[in-house]
């Protein structure tokens, strides 16, 4: 049966939109519509930063006990909902089962469990000398959330900016909108006070635009493109409100010569085509010393043809579909690209993967003698595609690894400890992963140059949402 999502939540209710435009969303594994969901516009906007505006002037000022008690309500309601959000996102952006249920869906219940537990100790007074340090809620947040990691990308703005006192209006992706209804349903159901938590859905031009711009939204915190948060950055200038954005990525994984090295590739490989490649942090670039460039490309191809492409729904898929026509389109244009600038293709193309006649299927794609000059070096792919790349030092490594526009991630694969250090403290990227190892739910994510200028996850995610006051003359104050 069709799912028909056409209302949004403002202050405590489901309403009807300004304007009743619907809009089809796409199953990626089948082509076929799955639901239809409203649009918004600026009116509606207006109608949710009057909402979230009036409930801060409360909200902003509630204790400490409060939004412990409303933290540890989200998470119950959140568990009740747990399967029919992970199916959602299965549905909607083509995560395998296992994938949506454990990774895309868990980390969206972990942010909120972090954020309940960090609330218990987060300094939100400190005596500095003669002054008062206090941390205040920044006010209403405008949120803009992408497609690739729906529920994660979700939760970890919203846990932070609710748990720290703000109130909030959310615009998940027109694309992959369902789990992010649920999610809503699951906020209702939690019983925030009215107008606390709010949401719009809509395209980036209708709705997107009209939260960076309004006079009421005193922040907003955007994923997705560096040219759509380029756009943020520009609306919201005039009204001088806070911006923090995760945007774009290209990875190098520098292997070093001491490393494992078969383990090594096989470990970046299976990163790059996890999610389908959709990930912002993937390790797209993999830098291996000049005389193991056969090596990997062996290892890389016999990765690659393991992964088995296939439904989401389906028990034995392990890559399912990338999100829609329009990514489909690019991916392989640039695939194409790739092959025509003379970047030496290992396997994979643009044939679609046998016996895969619907849906948005492409087949791991593995290209080597790949420079820094070539498209598929600087584009972010944003699919199951990456390039090795050769080095012949160190250093050329790490000169390789820099010359990007991007900063989101980094990583290095080897055994020397010293040698470790040096290659990870000359990464200019926010998050370094050395031999597999990433971060926890409470290490900060973002990443420096067009990569972004917030953190998100664990304490460094509640700052992005906080105001500093400094109160002096009042003596020491516990």
């Amino acid at each position: 049966m069709m799912k028909i999502y056409d209302q949004f939540y403002i202050n405590g209710q489901w309403v009807e939109p300004t304007n009743k435009k619907l809009m089809d969303v796409i199953n990626p594994s089948t082509e076929a519509v799955c639901a239809r969901i409203a649009i918004g516009n600026a009116e509606d906007v207006d109608k949710a930063a009057k909402a979230a505006s009036k409930s801060f002037a409360t909200y902003g000022l509630s204790s400490l006990a409060d939004r412990i008690e409303i933290m540890q309500s989200i998470i119950t309601a959140f568990k009740n909902r747990y399967n029919d959000i992970a199916d959602a996102i299965t549905e909607e952006m083509g995560a395998p089962t296992q994938l949506a249920v454990k990774a895309q869906t868990g980390a969206g219940l972990a942010h909120f469990k972090a954020a309940a537990a960090l609330l218990e100790s987060f300094p939100f007074k400190q005596q500095q000398a003669a002054s008062l340090i206090v941390k205040e809620p920044i006010g209403v947040c405008g949120l803009i959330t992408p497609w690739n990691w729906p529920l994660n990308q979700i939760a970890c703005k919203v846990a932070p900016a609710i748990a720290v006192g703000c109130t909030v209006i959310l615009k998940p992706s027109e694309i992959a909108p369902l789990s992010g209804y649920i999610f809503s349903q699951v906020m209702d159901e939690a019983g925030l006070p009215s107008g606390v938590y709010n949401m719009i859905n809509g395209d980036g031009p209708g709705v997107g635009t009209a939260l960076s711009q309004h006079p009421l939204i005193d922040m907003v915190s955007f994923t997705g493109s560096t040219r759509a948060g380029a756009l943020v950055a520009k609306n919201a200038a005039p009204s001088i409100k806070r911006v923090s954005q995760e945007l774009g990525g290209k990875s190098a994984n520098i292997i070093l010569p001491d490393a494992d090295f078969e383990r090594a590739v096989k470990q970046g490989a299976r990163s790059v085509f996890s999610n389908s490649g959709q990930s912002c942090n993937a390790p797209t670039r993999m830098l291996v010393p000049v005389d193991k460039m056969k090596q990997a490309e062996i290892i890389a191809a016999g990765v690659a043809a393991k992964v088995v492409v296939g439904p989401a729904t389906d028990e034995s898929t392990t890559m399912g579909p990338v999100v829609s026509q329009v990514q489909y389109d690019k991916i392989c244009g640039l695939i194409e690209t790739g092959i025509a600038e003379n970047a030496k293709l290992i396997c994979g193309g643009v044939q679609r993967p046998e016996g895969l006649n619907k849906g948005y299927f492409i087949k791991p794609t593995v290209f080597s003698e790949v420079n820094n000059d070539m498209t598929i070096a600087k584009e972010e792919i944003f699919g199951p595609v990456f390039a090795i790349m050769p080095y012949d030092s160190i250093d050329q490594a790490i000169e390789i690894a820099n010359d990007t526009p991007y900063g989101l991630a980094g990583y290095v694969q080897g055994n020397d400890q010293e040698t470790l250090n040096y290659v990870a403290s000359r990464i200019r990227a926010g998050n370094i992963n050395i031999n597999g190892q990433s971060g926890d739910i409470n290490t900060p994510f973002g990443g420096y140059k067009k990569s972004g200028n917030g953190r998100e996850w664990g304490a460094h995610g509640f700052n992005d949402y906080l105001e500093v006051k400094a109160i002096s003359g009042l003596g020491s104050v516990n």
